[in-house]
């Protein structure tokens, strides 16, 4: 079967990304020695630097890992919290129904740098120098800019140069948009990034009183979250800066917020499928809606499905499924259990019909009452500006502006990582002046009404997006996978899924099969639209096809025929220790490598 590139093998090391210097920057990594853990610290600080419209250091990730002692999967939780100072109230005072999608308003705690030195502290081997040198290389010398980073920063200059002016500072330092393919520098994120690592070096100790590679990390952790990082944060963020409700806001972060929150580490959730174990994070993150949705998907019946059946099967269990997240997901007491049971993925499926739902259609797990927010219910709409983009992902055309990264790793000693980083795009904030970074903005995905999962509250995580996966058989772990897609994530993910798990398509043909998502129900970013019953679909899926699902009812846009989805994977086969690794063709970007 031709595909447009190989599925790569090997026993030393896999990395798997969305762009090919931070992929070969993690190789590097595994060649000079380090484990997965290292690598994906390496590749992960490098995508802060060759894709910063899709991610920075004042963004947020959660990852799933497994280790060569313990197959358990594990997530690390960097999605940091709302401050202290936000409240529904503060909010309502400024006349918001919605939480804006830019400036400072929205920004969370930025947890992606304090959970990549969390991770390399606690389960890599390398010091932080040694990981960081390929970002700061690139950071200080330059690398070929990517074109869209350079469409991007053209679509908001007139933003940077009359409002945000230290964005034009680092973006628009030559007058204009940098040129795509120019060598770009950015010597302010170099120095932070080499701050970082004085301080570790610092921490070594003088006089042959060398302090632990740990406590060294922690150094560096501590220069962040209290030291220079949190007081240029402290400082700027109590600034005025224009945002996407058309009005210039001061933020609500604090240092004593950055200081008083640490990542953490929970056990994933799991479901049993088909001889797989799924594992996600918990419902603070939507990936519990994939494992709803398998659970609603037999998948005896799912092999007998032609292409028409499949699709159809697959977008309304989609809609059930988000429509679940919108009404129990977030952080707070989500009945879980209940939710991914197989007797209510029962139930749910059993609305399923042969014609496409224009509804949104909540469940009820364990009989309690579903409560959608108000905005949702009574059909509002919020004007937006162009202050910005709130989350740069997928339009409905298809074409992909941005959005976020993905990293899969997997090494000859077992260890396996995904990782979903995103936030702190260029295009979120102001850039922080010193630091050549800005702040993210996830505060955007709560709501302004009180009484529910996902409400925003002081402290609490708003529920993400962002949704790595592994999956285990015979309990081991055998898959690493994900991709960047905003709400598209978990769709995606699906369609991959199923070619893989179901069909048997190797890790490269089934992450070129054509995708398709839906677009029924709430977006988890301002301005908060939807649009029942629409599916989105490459066009290689063909004439006929189209036709069949519009006969049943589903409003089709079709997309160019490269064009939904970033996924990349890795893969290791625990009885002859064979890796594998694929990456997504779709923008030219995303790369794989190793032997």
């Amino acid at each position: 079967m031709f595909t447009t590139r190989p599925e790569l093998t090997g026993t030393f090391g896999m990395v798997a990304s969305t762009h090919w210097l931070a992929s070969q920057s993690g190789m590097a990594v595994l060649e000079a020695g380090g484990n997965a853990f290292d690598a994906a610290v390496a590749t992960a600080f490098t995508l802060h630097v060759v894709e910063p419209h899709l991610n920075g250091p004042g963004g947020d990730l959660p990852a799933i890992f497994t280790t060569n002692a313990n197959p358990s999967p594990t997530v690390l939780c960097g999605q940091g919290p709302a401050p202290a100072a936000a409240s529904i109230d503060h909010f309502s005072g400024l006349g918001l129904e919605l939480v804006p999608g830019t400036g400072f308003l929205p920004a969370t705690v930025p947890g992606a740098v304090p959970a990549w030195l969390t991770l390399l502290r606690d389960h890599g081997t390398k010091p932080l120098a040694e990981v960081l040198r390929f970002a700061i290389g690139y950071a200080e010398h330059g690398h070929p800019l990517l074109p869209r980073v350079s469409a991007t920063i053209g679509t908001v200059a007139e933003l940077f140069r009359e409002h945000w002016t230290s964005s034009a500072e680092v973006w628009l330092a030559g007058g204009g948009p940098p040129a795509a393919g120019s060598l770009f520098r950015q010597p302010a994120l170099a120095a932070s990034y080499r701050r970082l690592v004085a301080e570790e070096a610092a921490a070594a100790g003088a006089g042959g009183s060398r302090a632990s590679r740990e406590a060294q990390i922690d150094a560096a952790l501590g220069a962040w979250s209290q030291g220079f990082v949190a007081a240029a944060v402290e400082s700027f963020a109590r600034e005025e800066a224009m945002d996407d409700s058309g009005t210039p806001h001061a933020g609500l972060l604090t240092g004593a917020d950055m200081a008083g929150w640490r990542p953490s580490y929970e056990p994933a959730v799991t479901v049993d499928w088909d001889g797989w174990t799924v594992a996600k994070a918990g419902a603070w993150s939507q990936g519990p809606a994939f494992l709803q949705q398998l659970q609603m998907l037999d998948p005896g019946a799912v092999r007998g499905m032609d292409q028409v059946d499949l699709i159809h099967a697959v977008v309304e269990t989609t809609k059930l499924a988000f429509a679940d997240r919108e009404a129990w997901y977030g952080d707070s007491d989500v009945p879980l259990a209940d939710l991914l049971s197989t007797d209510y993925a029962a139930q749910r499926w059993s609305l399923v019909a042969d014609a496409a739902s224009m509804e949104l259609r909540p469940g009820s797990p364990g009989g309690r009452t579903p409560r959608l927010p108000r905005f949702v219910t009574e059909g509002r709409r919020t004007a937006t500006s162009a202050a910005g983009v709130g989350e740069p992902t997928v339009a409905r055309s298809g074409a992909t502006n941005g959005d976020t990264c993905h990293i899969d790793v997997v090494d000859r000693w077992g260890n396996m990582i995904s990782a979903t980083p995103s936030g702190g795009w260029l295009q979120s904030s102001p850039a922080i002046p010193g630091l050549g970074f800005c702040l993210g903005t996830r505060a955007q995905m709560f709501w302004l009404e009180a009484g529910l999962p996902n409400s925003l509250a002081p402290g609490k995580r708003p529920r993400t997006t962002l949704s790595p996966s592994i999956a285990l058989r015979g309990g081991e772990p055998v898959l690493a996978f994900g991709t960047p897609g905003g709400d598209q994530q978990e769709q995606w993910q699906m369609v991959f899924w199923l070619a893989h798990a179901v069909r048997g398509l190797d890790l490269q043909a089934a992450i070129d099969a054509p995708s398709w998502h839906t677009n029924a129900f709430p977006s988890s970013f301002f301005p908060r639209q939807s649009a029942a019953g629409e599916v989105v679909l490459e066009s290689r899926l063909g004439d006929s096809v189209i036709g069949e699902l519009r006969r049943r009812g589903h409003l089709v846009t079709v997309s160019d025929g490269w064009s939904l989805g970033r996924l990349s994977a890795v893969a290791r086969a625990p009885d002859s220790g064979i890796l594998r690794a694929a990456a997504n063709p779709r923008g030219m970007q995303g790369y794989a490598v190793g032997r």
